[in-house]
Formats: structure tokens, sequence, C-alpha cells
């Protein structure tokens, strides 16, 4: 027999309660606690996708967090503290940002597998009336010395209008009923358009947004290609996009003279498809301004085609090394991020303005990152860039781009009310234990591409 976690999965729509995970993992309350994330998901999945009733704590402390097989529990609380606090995030997003949602999320003290509920919906009780009172037998009636309705034929007629002031008023309630659960239906129905597209009643991140995610044709993230980045950074070459469409680049590191086992190792990289975790966080985060999953699509690099690019917008994630698209659109661009031999990375100016530094090398503690959104080739669409020197600018930028406050500040330095086709080079500053902060260091506007 099922137990209850099991029950309470198949009472409910599985998708739904992903799609509310989904949320609950890019709230503010987890979208930079990257391992409770993953400890949301490892248990979302354990408990939607792979039906299961219990997780022991050691296997989450293995298959999470790392630890080796058989790992003494008592003496390791990692579990246990984790899971704690990622309660007390969920009892948050329930509390502000979910307050409107029609599910609930919690993982209950007795085990680690996640269990939906719906929220109940208070209803108003209809006031209670007496019953009806039964007549008086004909006998009683002229013992009473009450008298008949033979005797009083007129009496009928007054019958009727209370019947007719009683049915009057049940219909006032009844009409008084449905309105109020319209309310409450309607209520409920803007809360949860709230919770699910809140960015839509933030009016700078909806200026950016609502003409890629509105529009017509539909919108690609398309992710980087890790592998590619790597093949080219073992093999100290750079391979260009008809290289990487063709995979003729493959065939050329297949002639080099190596050894079998480095030919093994790099045929074995050509074939994974490997990806950035930051940057799959920020897809995720983009994904969730379209939470029914309507108008937004995510490609890889390596299964991108040609043709999209000319029909959808586009989102391209991660540099031109790791991201070929890139290609096609950087002879449009002024800022460049460039990777050089001796591995330091900095951003090309290509014409800087009075000023403006020609370079801009990444550090220790600055990095940067550029954000470009141009028309796509057919100027039927838009194009999206997002380049950064390293993770934590990428992240950097994924929070730029939704902020209400910082997109409205851009809005001001560029002296317009609706954004142009634009470039921005954010300059984010990390130090260890704290946030990261980032900056517009540079931009430039395209009116003229409209």
């Amino acid at each position: 027999m099922a137990g209850p976690a099991i029950q309470m999965r198949e009472a409910l729509d599985a998708e739904e309660c992903w799609a509310l995970l989904e949320r609950i993992a890019a709230s503010t309350q987890l979208r930079r606690a990257s391992r409770l994330q993953e400890l949301l998901y490892y248990l979302g999945k354990r408990s939607l996708k792979d039906h299961c009733e219990s997780v022991h704590e050691q296997t989450v402390g293995v298959e999470v967090f790392g630890r080796s097989e058989g790992y003494d529990t008592s003496a390791d609380n990692i579990v246990r503290t984790s899971v704690s606090e990622l309660r007390k995030r969920i009892d948050a997003y329930f509390s502000a940002e979910g307050a409107g949602e029609a599910l609930t999320m919690e993982i209950p003290r007795w085990n680690y597998v996640p269990v939906f509920k719906h929220r109940p919906v208070h209803v108003p009780a209809l006031p209670e009336f007496p019953a009806s009172v039964e007549p008086l037998p004909v006998e009683a009636s002229k013992a009473l010395g009450e008298p008949q309705a033979d005797a009083h034929p007129n009496q009928a007629p007054r019958f009727a209008l209370i019947a007719t002031a009683i049915v009057a008023v049940l219909l006032g309630l009844g009409c008084l009923f449905f309105w109020s659960q319209y309310r409450i239906a309607s209520a409920r129905y803007e809360s949860l358009h709230r919770s699910l597209y809140a960015w839509q009643y933030e009016p700078s991140v909806a200026g950016l947004w609502a003409p890629i995610l509105s529009a017509k044709p539909d919108t690609d993230i398309v992710l980087a290609d890790a592998s590619f980045g790597l093949l080219q950074d073992i093999n100290k070459k750079s391979f260009s996009f008809y290289d990487y469409l063709s995979h003729s680049y493959v065939n050329e590191i297949q002639k080099r003279p190596l050894s079998p086992d480095l030919h093994a190792v790099l045929n074995r990289i050509a074939v994974w498809n490997l990806g950035s975790p930051d940057e799959f966080m920020l897809a995720r985060r983009i994904l969730a301004l379209d939470p029914l999953g309507q108008s937004i699509h995510v490609y890889s690099a390596r299964n991108y085609m040609p043709v999209l690019t000319k029909r959808d917008n586009v989102i391209l994630i991660g540099g031109r090394i790791s991201n070929p698209w890139d290609d096609l659109f950087e002879s449009q661009m002024n800022f460049t991020i460039k990777f050089l031999a001796n591995e330091s990375i900095m951003v090309v100016n290509r014409a800087p303005t009075a000023g403006e530094p020609s370079f801009y090398p990444q550090t220790d503690s600055v990095q940067y990152c550029v954000v470009s959104y141009l028309p796509n080739p057919d100027h039927n669409g838009v194009v999206m860039l997002i380049e950064g020197t390293d993770a934590e600018a990428t992240e950097a930028a994924g929070d730029f781009l939704m902020s209400d406050d910082q997109l409205s500040s851009f809005k001001k330095l560029m002296h317009v009310d609706k954004f142009p086709y634009f470039e921005v080079l954010l300059k984010v500053s990390s130090v260890p234990g704290t946030p990261l902060t980032a900056s517009v260091e540079a931009y430039r506007t395209y009116p003229y591409l409209h």
C-alpha cells in the first residue's frame, strides 16, 4: 500500500508540483544558495520523478554533498543542517513571494521527501434557517380553537406572499454567495498571476523582457558547449564557427601527431556535451519569466540550427570560445572578450570614447560581463548575448537583467524611456564572503538599428 507521500503525489499534477519547485529554487530565498538549490532539486526529483517514499540521510550525503559511502552521519550532520536551513527558506518563500501559490510544499520533519498540498480555500458558510414547521393535525387545531382554511378563504394569498419572500431571500443569498466566490477566485487568480509573472509588475524589467517574451517569434536560450571550449584550450588553438558547425575541428584534432591515449581522451571530450552550472542557473532564471513554458525553449550550442537565428529571438549564454554562435554577431559588437595565450582574460574596447581604456583586464577581485541587445539578422526579433569573464560575472549579469532598480538606473544613464538596442559592460567586484556588486563601466546604444 502506498504511503502518504506517494498518495499525495498521485492526487496532484506532477508537472504543476515541479513548476512550483522551480519557482522556489529561483526565488530570492534560494537564488544565491546553489548548494541548497541542488539539494532541493535532488529531493524533488526523488519525490516527483523517481516516486520514492523515503530518502535516507546517508544517501543524500553521498549524492548531494559528495560524502563517501558509509560515512558516519552521527559525526557529520551536513544533511540535517542543510535540510533544516532549506525548510526555513521554503517557509519564508510561502510567507512572501509565494503567498499567492495555489500549492504548498514542505519537507516533513520525519522524512526528506517533499510533500505537496493544495492550499485550503475558505468558503463562507451559508446562514442557517429554522426548519419549516409541520402543520398540526386537523383534530389538534380544532381542539386548540385555531381557524381552519375553509373558514378563511383569503389566507392562501398571504401564504403565497410569504413563500415568494422566502424564495427572494434565498435567491439573494445565493447571488451573494456566488459573488463572494467570484471575488475569492478573482483574488486568487490575481495573486497567482502576480506570483508567476512578478516581473510584469516591475516597469523596467517588463520594459526589457516583455518585447522579447510577448513577441510573435519564440525565444531560444542557447547554452555554451564547454566541451568545445575545453578542446580549444587543450589544443592551444581556436576554431571558427564554421569549423564548429561542420564538425571539421574533430577531424583536425584527430590528424594531430599525438599519443593514442591522448587521442582517446580528446575523442571522448569531443563526444561529451558539457555545460556550466552557472550558465544553467542563469537559463533557469530566464525560464522562470515564462512559467507555463509557452514561448521559451532551451538548446545546447551543439544542437542549435542557423535557420532559428533568423526566425526566433535568441539568448546566447557564454563567451565565444565555448559558444561559437557569438561569431554571427561579434562584428556588430564594440565590447568583446578575449582569452589570451598566457591564460589571462580581458575585454577589448574596439572604439574607445574619451576617457575609456582600450582594454579591461580581469583581476582576482574584478571581473567583467558584456550584455548585448541587438536585432537578429532579419530584424524580426532580437538577440541577447551574455558573456562573462568567469562564472561570478555571468551570475552578476543575471542579477542585473532581473533587477528593476539596476535596469531603471541604466535607462536614466542612457537618457531613454524605452530600451534601445544597446551594449553594456558591467564591472563585477567580488570579495570572498560578500555579495557580488555590478556597476555599469561603459555602454553603447544603437537606436539607428530599429
